[in-house]
């Protein structure tokens, strides 16, 4: 098992929930959490365990982001106008990594870095190797010419588990994608309950 799959099956083990919607999370087998004390009945958490968890799934879902990563979003999100939770997960859906795994380019959000991070996307017609990059509305992120035809990339666009939302336009056969606008929180199809709201509380306490 790669470090990647191992990374994304501890998240889903931890949290007790299949957090990507992928048929074959461990979560789909057993809900209880990794280790010989999993099965263990967990006590009602309290306030703070409730806003941690939250924080955890959030940053988890789009592949496991570092704490300081995290941490500069929500602070870009608490600076912007309007409702912070809603600017936060907006400012996760415009990276670019999100974006190339919601156009369906690849399998996974790990994937999706990956990808990136190896030269393999374009925006607007620019090489970004940079996983964090923030798209704008109307940015076109193309695949390079050179890696329309990965494996990879031809299994992913045909995965039946997702579809590609709204807010985004792709075209499989020119494998390119639109950023068409920012996404609130009710167009962002998480399989699971996403909580920004408890992940602002958390900031600030």
């Amino acid at each position: 098992m790669s470090k990647r799959e191992s990374s994304k099956h501890k998240i889903d083990r931890r949290m007790g929930e299949n957090i990507w919607g992928r048929p074959k999370s461990p979560v789909n087998r057993r809900e209880y959490g990794p280790g010989q004390h999993g099965q263990r009945r967990k006590g009602k958490l309290s306030d703070f365990g409730v806003q941690l968890r939250a924080k955890q799934k959030l940053k988890g879902y789009y592949g496991e982001l570092r704490e300081k990563q995290f941490l500069a979003i929500f602070e870009e999100a608490n600076r912007r106008k309007g409702d912070t939770g809603e600017n936060l997960v907006g400012l996760l859906e415009s990276r670019l990594d999100a974006i190339v795994y919601r156009a369906k380019f690849v399998p996974t959000v790990f994937a999706a870095r990956q990808f990136v991070n190896h030269g393999h996307v374009t925006v607007n017609g620019v090489k970004v190797n940079i996983g964090s990059y923030l798209c704008k509305a109307g940015d076109v992120i193309e695949v390079r010419e050179r890696s329309k035809q990965l494996a990879s990339v031809l299994e992913a666009t045909q995965l039946a588990e997702r579809d590609v939302p709204e807010y985004i336009e792709a075209d499989h056969n020119k494998m390119t994608a639109t950023y068409v606008r920012v996404p609130a929180l009710a167009d962002i199809p998480y399989p699971v309950i996403m909580e920004p709201n408890l992940v602002v509380e958390f900031y600030s306490r």
